[in-house]
């Protein structure tokens, strides 16, 4: 696992999220966070799935995925959610079916919400911070107290 703060310059980090924030952005109400129907409300943006390109926003993901480096797109979406009265986490998950690549978290803005991971570790949300880890570590996320709202990007990729 390794965790980057500062990951994309300043300008090039606010250029995104002020992208994410604007009132064109669409962002897409989903029923749960995991799994099927689980009850935890999120607002999404696909990018990409299945060698698909679903958003004609994507290009705005061209530094993250330079500088990741990244041969092969698996996956790219935005999540959404919003304050809640306590902290608690979601389900444990991997993102893709995949054992071999990594997994992408960029963090776009602070809030004392969580990544959690099944060995135990925990990564803060610290705009700017990214953590990659393999396909196949489960993770997962948790509601947060402080701010409107907690915005994560997740890139799956080889």
């Amino acid at each position: 696992m390794k965790i980057e703060d500062n990951f994309l310059q300043n300008f090039v980090f606010e250029f995104i999220y002020n992208r994410f924030l604007h009132k064109h952005f669409a962002w897409y109400h989903q029923h749960s966070k995991v799994g099927l129907d689980d009850g935890n409300i999120q607002f999404t943006h696909l990018f990409y799935d299945k060698e698909t390109k679903l958003s004609d926003k994507i290009d705005l993901l061209k530094p993250i995925f330079e500088k990741l480096k990244v041969k092969k797109l698996l996956r790219a979406k935005v999540n959404l959610t919003l304050k809640e009265d306590i902290i608690r986490p979601f389900d444990y998950h991997v993102d893709v079916d995949y054992t071999q690549g990594k997994t992408a978290i960029l963090y776009m803005n602070t809030n004392n919400g969580k990544t959690l991971f099944e060995n135990g570790e925990e990564v803060d949300s610290i705009a700017n911070r990214i953590v990659i880890f393999e396909n196949s570590l489960n993770h997962t996320g948790t509601t947060h107290t402080d701010e409107k709202y907690r915005i994560v990007l997740n890139i799956n990729y080889k």
